[in-house]
């Protein structure tokens, strides 16, 4: 018996001209993420993503690519002009992101910082002794 073959549907593309930029900043990635108001994805990238691997993924110049290249696929697919900005974690990414943001098309409604503060939480590790 052979099987019939179906048709694909053909992805739609979402227009969506304000949206959030998650930007997740490690001492070892940046991670970036584009969603539209609901919170539906439509771009994600991270320095891994854009080529880099190792240690060089940890630089300021890593994450302000790996920026770059998320909010201009995101710009010109779905015809993102606004965003809300949210801020999580400590690491060159940080400061790569308002860098590349002044310097942008993209309007800026907030910037929001979530980064979580322990309040007197675990046992710091001790201190490393070169």
């Amino acid at each position: 018996m052979v099987k019939q073959k179906t048709q694909q549907k053909a992805k739609q593309i979402r227009y969506a001209a304000t949206g959030r930029v998650y930007v997740t900043s490690t001492f070892n990635n940046t991670i970036v993420t584009v969603t539209d108001e609901i919170g539906k994805t439509l771009v994600w990238g991270s320095c891994g993503a854009s080529g880099f691997s190792g240690t060089r993924k940890s630089t300021p110049f890593a994450a302000t690519t790996a920026i770059e290249k998320t909010l201009n696929e995101a710009m010109q697919t779905y015809g993102l002009k606004t965003a809300a900005i949210y801020i999580c974690g400590i690491g060159p990414g940080r400061d790569s992101l308002l860098r590349v943001l002044r310097n942008s098309s993209l309007d800026v409604s907030k910037i929001v910082d979530r980064t979580p503060v322990p309040h007197d939480g675990i046992r710091p590790r001790k201190k490393r002794r070169t």
